[in-house]
């Protein structure tokens, strides 16, 4: 049985790394999530040890010592970062343009023990676009006709589902497992019957890549909507071939019995 959902408006990014403020005023409470109270028995850097980031974007990385006065705090990466605010205990660093797969170092000294934490950063490639197919685009009813989708360039694949919509009714969906070592499209095709109500509703079809499992968020993105020209079944050639061989027959008959008839006629005269 077919399911049902509210419509999407349009796309909607909800990706979100834990760790990553939104807005500079968020500093604070990022800091006091990742900070470590003195004298307490909480290791440093608490928080996430695994990241996802969209290809291209930042990473807000806050480094926290497990000591009050800790000498050396640094982070330790070859890409582009800037250091954004600071005190005595942690570092804010925001790391610019992660195009591929990292591991962030972070490390400080306290007295004469020296301490590290690897924070691994996964580059993902959401659903930038997510291109839609009727074909053919005008179909009479009862017969076939197939729905497409293709979304370009993503990974992961795993954990993507792809679902055709017909207004708000689900036709079909599927979701991808396993997974790609680079960005590849995904694509979805669907082939089902025309009928005479398809032609009052809108195509379209969702992506939606689920980084939970990584420690993201999820990502949804929705095609432009089409429509289909429903037509009426038209009369099937052999049958027309067939009544149009009748028609010839009837006249054939009709025509030889005016002429027995005639000739009939003409020796009673």
């Amino acid at each position: 049985m077919s399911e049902r959902r509210e419509e999407q408006k349009g796309p909607v990014d909800e990706t979100a790394h834990r760790g990553q403020p939104r807005r500079a005023g968020r500093w604070e409470s990022l800091v006091r999530v990742f900070s470590v109270l003195p004298g307490s028995r909480v290791k440093a850097f608490e928080g996430p040890e695994h990241l996802m980031v969209g290809s291209g974007e930042s990473q807000f990385i806050n480094c926290t010592a497990s000591c009050t006065d800790p000498k050396k705090l640094v982070l330790e990466t070859h890409l582009n970062k800037t250091l954004l605010d600071s005190q005595a205990q942690w570092k804010l660093f925001k790391v610019a343009n992660i195009s591929k797969d990292e591991k962030l170092l972070c490390s400080f000294t306290c007295g004469d023990r020296q301490e590290t934490k690897v924070f691994i950063v996964t580059v993902f490639y959401p659903p930038k676009q997510v291109l839609l197919t009727l074909w053919p685009t005008s179909v009479a009813i009862g017969t076939l006709f197939t729905i497409e989708c293709r979304v370009p360039a993503v990974a992961p694949l795993e954990g993507l589902t792809v679902t055709l919509l017909r207004g708000t009714e689900i036709l079909y969906n599927h979701t991808f497992v396993g997974t790609a070592p680079s960005p590849q499209d995904a694509l979805v095709s669907h082939n089902t019957t025309a009928h005479r109500e398809d032609g009052h509703h809108n195509f379209s079809c969702e992506a939606q890549m689920d980084l939970r499992s990584h420690g993201g968020g999820l990502v949804h993105r929705i095609s432009d909507p089409q429509r289909l020209e429903v037509k009426e079944p038209e009369p099937k050639t052999q049958m027309v071939i067939i009544i149009a061989v009748v028609i010839v027959l009837l006249l054939v008959v009709v025509c030889l019995v005016l002429l027995y008839w005639y000739r009939q006629q003409t020796r009673n005269t």
